[in-house]
């Protein structure tokens, strides 16, 4: 029979009452598994050695210790020379895999399976926890082996002070600690890669081949390390010449109203291919919102406008959404009518949405946007908020300064979440179309003349929007 590890003896008192002195929190808590303990190093004499308090708890077996291996253990200390548990003893019913650094852990070699039977008990019962494993002096290739399977150092049993044990105990646990936080950096890498190929993969790419309008957007979640919230935006040109542009908002934040403003946005798209517009692509996503929302109270407000071939005039369609900016040339922005609106949708059944119809003119900017850009406050922990009056006066203000396109976006965004005196707590979606002329006879001189069978290049960038 091996020696046994140098411990104190099982005492008949709860383990929460060894260590320190009440009202004193041990430093460190050591849960030894030995068969048979006996008298040697102390807690007293660890925590001299430590600089720390040291409390220990002993255990006979594994089912014993399962019972005393509770959160606050930092440390087990387990003697390989334990018997093997047996089925049928209680001590064979392995706890799942924790999140942090337990899971795909390395098989023993088959040569030593049985003898590091254990530890690998051990380490599933208790994959947060560190593990010193104690060995006899003359077989290092276990003790290494052991490591290499999860234990995060070894000692042999012929070796032991308090000294040599607290240093080993304290490295050990920080070296648990680093492990944990290493795998739980990676795995959140790994699950962020995940999510913005995924989210990215869902934010539209516009549909402009052949429109003479320029287009720019910004997309800002108000969910936290998030790509994507619940507002949604989307531009296409129909064969017919008509840019048809569309900005909404589903009620609520999280992943829910993400998936929604997403289905919203896809089935706007087909429906406006498929020829619908005003009235109809509304009521039908009316629908649409109505099978796939969660709960009856969710709803969600849309703005969408339908842009002349000519460029010259648009009709705008809003259902319980803010009306969209509009700068002509010379001219300070204005907000577009908003009185002849219908509800958002998901509200009313049966509801109707008229289409206005509105003059652009010949140079143009029209900016769209969800209510996360004025509703920011204006101040740090002021209640006023910022409103679409000041909203068009800080456009103007960058107007003024000869901002355009992305630039005039990114400055906007930027301004309104400095005014808040930080994040934005809900979504920003902001969609930007113009029309300039002289850009457009710039273009049309430089651009070589299609020969029979070629085909000429989009004009408008077909480029997803930086978040």
């Amino acid at each position: 029979m091996p020696a046994p590890v140098p411990v104190p003896p099982q005492r008949d008192v709860p383990a929460a009452e060894t260590g320190p002195a009440a009202g004193h929190t041990a430093d460190l808590t050591v849960l030894v598994i030995e068969d048979d303990p006996a008298s040697g190093i102390t807690g007293p004499e660890l925590s001299a050695a430590a600089g720390t308090r040291v409390r220990i708890r002993t255990a006979r077996n594994l089912t014993e210790a399962g019972r005393l291996l509770t959160d606050d253990v930092d440390c087990i200390l387990l003697d390989l020379a334990l018997p093997v548990p047996t089925a049928g003893t209680g001590a064979g019913t392995a706890a799942p895999f924790a999140s942090g650094g337990g899971d795909h852990r390395p098989e023993p070699a088959p040569h030593r399976a049985e003898e590091l039977a254990v530890l690998t008990h051990v380490l599933r019962i208790a994959p947060l926890h560190a593990v010193l494993v104690l060995t006899a002096q003359d077989d290092t290739e276990l003790a290494a082996e052991a490591v290499r399977v999860g234990a995060q150092d070894y000692l042999f049993r012929g070796e032991l002070d308090a000294r040599v044990l607290s240093r080993a105990i304290r490295y050990a646990v920080e070296r648990k600690r680093a492990d944990i936080a290493q795998h739980q950096l990676t795995e959140s890498g790994l699950r962020a890669q995940e999510n913005a190929r995924l989210e990215r993969g869902l934010l539209p790419t516009p549909l402009l081949e052949g429109s003479d309008l320029s287009f720019a957007a910004r997309y800002r979640p108000g969910r936290s390390r998030a790509l994507l919230g619940g507002d949604f935006y989307d531009t296409v040109r129909t064969p017919d010449g008509t840019v048809h542009a569309m900005i909404g908002d589903v009620c609520g934040h999280g992943p829910d109203e993400a998936a929604l403003g997403v289905e919203l946005r896809i089935a706007w798209r087909a429906l406006t291919l498929a020829g619908l517009c005003g009235d109809r692509l509304l009521s039908t996503l009316q629908q649409v919102l109505e099978h796939e929302r969660q709960s009856e109270e969710v709803f969600a407000t849309l703005c969408t406008v339908d842009i002349a071939p000519d460029g010259r005039r648009a009709g705008l369609c809003l259902a319980g959404h803010p009306a969209p900016l509009l700068a002509r040339h010379g001219r300070p922005a204005r907000l577009l009518p908003y009185e002849d609106g219908g509800p958002a949708l998901g509200l009313l059944p049966h509801a109707r949405w008229p289409r206005r119809q509105v003059k652009l003119g010949g140079e143009w900017s029209l900016m769209m946007y969800t209510d996360g850009l004025i509703e920011g406050r204006v101040g740090a922990g002021s209640s006023q908020r910022l409103g679409q009056d000041g909203m068009v006066a800080m456009v103007n203000s960058r107007l003024e300064q000869g901002l355009a396109g992305e630039e005039l976006l990114e400055a906007a965004v930027t301004e309104v979440r400095e005014l808040n005196g930080g994040e934005l707590t809900d979504d920003v979606a902001v969609l930007l179309l113009g029309r300039d002329p002289e850009r457009i006879r710039r273009r049309g001189r430089s651009a070589p003349r299609p020969g029979p069978a070629s085909t000429a290049p989009a004009s408008a960038s077909a480029q997803r929007p930086p978040l």
